[in-house]
């Protein structure tokens, strides 16, 4: 089996074949073989079916939320699709959450201000999420905010869903209230706008770095066929054989 850098090279030699053919790929080799819909749009399906053979110790699947916390559609999405997925097949893949979304944020003096698409009170509870995802070991902190999203009212139930997951409540809302809090917002609003493409909406997602409209509609559609399904491993989790999709959602922001 060719390893990772005998792959990019042979992929690079297929690249400029295709240039010289006259086609086009819009995305760096090392992307290629990262879903379906880009091998297909490289040109390389062969190639990537080929070299990309179950491996023993594959890499997880990196998935990447970006959301905010009053999103009608963000928490239909994570208390749906993302938490069903992450509790099946979190062996297999990298969550990260980004709670930003369509915010806006400006300095003034020595801190950054920030307006929220749902009000005060979303930007209250992304920056409450944040610094949870700041002190609490990750699966602790995702229950923790999905907990909250499942209220429909994040900021009224932080405390509860907190003190339920065992995560220090004073210290979150320390942080929230402070320097430490809004400078970890700002990294989240760095993460939102270098996304390219530019998110056009939210919940937004990214599979492995990349987003198309395809991996968003399977995200939405079926989470866990998308994380089973990109997983490259020889022996997937039991619950990947374990298929039922569910209705996406309707609305986006």
């Amino acid at each position: 089996m060719m390893g990772y850098r005998s792959t990019v090279a042979v992929l690079l030699v297929v690249f400029a074949t295709q240039s010289a053919r006259g086609m086009s790929c819009t995305f760096p080799p090392e992307l290629w073989c990262s879903s379906s819909e880009i091998a297909e749009s490289c040109h390389v399906v062969k190639q990537c079916s080929e070299w990309q053979s179950p491996v023993k110790d594959a890499p997880k699947v990196n998935f990447t939320l970006y959301y905010e916390s009053y999103c009608p559609d963000c928490q239909l999405f994570i208390s749906g699709q993302l938490h069903d997925a992450y509790m099946a097949v979190s062996e297999i893949m990298n969550l990260t959450m980004v709670p930003y979304g369509n915010a806006e944020e400006k300095r003034e003096g020595s801190k950054y201000v920030f307006q929220c698409q749902h009000g005060q009170e979303e930007c209250r509870g992304n920056v409450l999420e944040t610094c949870i995802l700041h002190f609490a070991p990750f699966q602790t902190a995702f229950q923790t905010i999905y907990c909250m999203e499942v209220s429909r009212d994040p900021v009224t139930y932080a405390r509860e869903c907190m003190e339920k997951m065992k995560v220090n409540p004073e210290q979150v809302f320390a942080c929230a209230n402070g320097s430490l809090g809004n400078a970890l917002e700002h990294q989240m609003a760095l993460k939102t706008d270098a996304l390219k493409p530019p998110h056009q909406y939210v919940p937004w997602v990214t599979l492995n770095g990349v987003h198309t409209e395809k991996i968003q509609n399977e995200a939405e559609m079926n989470l866990k066929k998308l994380i089973c399904d990109t997983y490259q491993g020889a022996k997937k989790p039991p619950a990947c054989s374990q298929d039922k999709p569910k209705l996406r959602s309707r609305m986006r922001e």
